[in-house]
């Protein structure tokens, strides 16, 4: 897979939770931490998706935002 992102993170589903037109995929990185997308069920299926599937979190974005409390 070769693409621009520079941002790829991988890591293994550990759930997906499908609704009417959508799918949340839960992917579990390096040391637990989670990253949840939403996808339509289309690209779910397409892609063959599934828990315990190892796959690629990538994030695309012009901006990231910093905050602190």
């Amino acid at each position: 897979m070769k693409i621009s992102a520079r941002n790829q993170i991988k890591g293994k589903i550990v759930k997906i939770t499908e609704g009417a037109v959508n799918a949340e995929v839960v992917i579990e990185i390096t040391g637990g931490q989670q990253i949840t997308s939403i996808i339509t069920k289309t690209a779910v299926k397409s892609l063959g998706l599934a828990v315990g599937k190892e796959a690629y979190a990538i994030v695309k974005a012009s901006e990231v935002m910093v905050g602190i409390e």
